[in-house]
């Protein structure tokens, strides 16, 4: 028996995409929530859906565990729990419904749970945890397991239904901990590593493992939704990373590392620190992290590949400034083939995010981007279209035009749910033409896709871009002012 089982409701085997990929980590996030409890005395369990059957291993969970409280505690840091996929929606339901069926409470916290609160209470849960939540997990807990039912209205940073009318309560926001360095650091000993190293090792012939340098971002892109942290931004000491990379590489055994932070090395001078930290405790892995064009100066960039790094992903988002614009992305056209240039110039691989679809996004604005990946040519990238999530700015532009279907079921979906320039499958065949050409020229010696078949793929985007046009007027962004005569250009 233990006080408390964690788990958490994403599956890798319920999305195409990422089994494709087959690049699983463990819950970082919920590793985080489990090691604050037993670092209070509370005794853990944790039940990894990662890629354990939710279905069937959930139930077993249970009855194995015997738990006083479940906690649904997603990991915050995984982007595709910030997508708020539909398919992880009904697992937390299906995880809420067991638990309540064998008679023990259930908290949550998660981006969806705090986008859909009245849902998931409606659902069963005692409570909802708003925000960064280890510390609010840990009150909770405290409160649960006494000896008399808790009083909600004191603990900050939580909603809850107040009977008897059902009227839904949020508490007082807790204040985001500055101090990451007195967290303990995630309890990895909780989940099975071996099945993670055994997929990796068989997709890609070494093992990766994840860890965070920091928590939020301070920028404000209007389509990113931020229910967590908001805009701030808060950053561990560089020893701190350091030692935990020193940690993983010895006593786990990793061979890569994902640091899974929103925004890396936003201070020059962190990536030095870093760097030198590295260097003094030989902690030393190959690594590969995310960030934004700007701050990949030459210095930075000098840091950061003495302290391991191999590969940056950057929210390269269009090569049309005026979509970059809209988008409040603060970047510049430019500023994204400097990067690309100075992370060439030290070996580290450069790899963009980009998005279609935007409101008032043309098809200039696409050939634009095309270009730009021609022109600069990145190790890979990532194509996606733009998905409104509630608290954006984006959100609210579009909300009125939003159906039924208001979250992708997987990070394939690529669906446009509001009123976009294009239909779906002019977007699909947009993004398979772009993996297939940068695919044939970043791994020349062994690229599965011949320039023939290239060139049919776009063949079938040229065809599409006529027959796809939604003839009614499509969204368009302040300030773009897009209809559909534009797009005839």
């Amino acid at each position: 028996m233990v006080d408390v089982l964690l788990t958490h409701s994403y599956h890798l085997f319920y999305d195409r995409k990422q089994v494709r990929k087959m690049q699983p980590y463990p819950p970082l996030g919920t590793l985080y929530a489990a090691a604050l409890l037993r670092q209070h005395g509370i005794s853990v369990a944790v039940f990894d859906t990662m890629l354990n059957d939710p279905e069937q291993g959930f139930a077993a969970a249970l009855a194995q565990y015997r738990p006083q409280l479940v906690a649904i505690y997603e990991d915050n840091f995984n982007f595709l729990s910030k997508m708020c996929l539909a398919r992880m929606r009904e697992v937390a339901f299906q995880i809420i419904r067991a638990a309540t069926a064998a008679g023990i409470p259930v908290v949550v916290n998660g981006s969806d749970s705090s986008d859909n609160i009245h849902e998931y209470l409606q659902r069963g849960c005692e409570c909802v945890l708003l925000g960064e939540a280890e510390h609010t997990l840990l009150e909770v807990a405290q409160a649960l397991l006494g000896a008399y039912w808790p009083n909600w209205d004191r603990i900050p940073g939580i909603a809850f239904l107040r009977p008897p009318d059902g009227h839904i309560v949020r508490t007082a926001p807790r204040p985001l901990l500055r101090d990451l360095d007195s967290l303990p650091l995630p309890a990895r000993d909780l989940v099975d590593l071996e099945p993670y190293r055994k997929a990796w090792k068989a997709a890609h012939g070494f093992f990766s493992l994840n860890l965070v340098a920091s928590r939020g971002c301070p920028y404000r892109c209007n389509w990113c939704a931020k229910p967590i942290y908001g805009n701030a931004f808060h950053i561990r000491s560089a020893e701190s990373v350091a030692g935990e990379m020193k940690l993983l590489k010895e006593q786990c055994g990793a061979e890569h590392l994902w640091f899974a932070d929103d925004i890396f090395a936003l201070k020059q001078s962190w990536a030095g620190e870093l760097a030198a930290s590295v260097e003094r405790l030989d902690a030393a892995v190959p690594f590969k992290m995310q960030s934004r064009v700007d701050l990949m100066t030459r210095p930075t960039v000098t840091a950061l590949r003495r302290a391991g790094c191999a590969e940056v992903w950057m929210g390269a988002e269009s090569g049309s400034q005026r979509i970059l614009d809209a988008m409040d992305k603060d970047t510049r056209v430019e500023q994204i083939a400097a990067a690309r240039d100075h992370l060439l110039h030290h070996g580290i691989r450069a790899c963009y995010f980009l998005q279609f679809g935007y409101p008032g996004e043309t098809w200039k604005d696409i050939q634009k981007t095309v270009e730009l990946v021609r022109r600069t040519r990145p190790d890979d990238i990532g194509v996606s279209v733009s998905y409104p999530l509630p608290g954006t700015k984006f959100y609210e532009q579009v909300v009125e035009e939003l159906g039924t279907k208001t979250n992708w079921s997987d990070s394939d979906d690529l669906a446009v749910m509001f009123r976009g320039a294009y239909t779906d499958e002019f977007y699909h065949a947009l993004h398979d033409v772009l993996h297939a050409e940068v695919e044939m020229w970043s791994r020349a010696e062994d690229a599965s896709t011949p320039l023939a078949e290239v060139q049919r793929l776009w063949d079938r985007v040229y065809a599409l871009e006529k027959t796809c046009r939604n003839q009614t007027r499509t969204t368009a962004h302040s300030g773009l002012m897009a209809s559909a005569a534009q797009f005839a250009d």
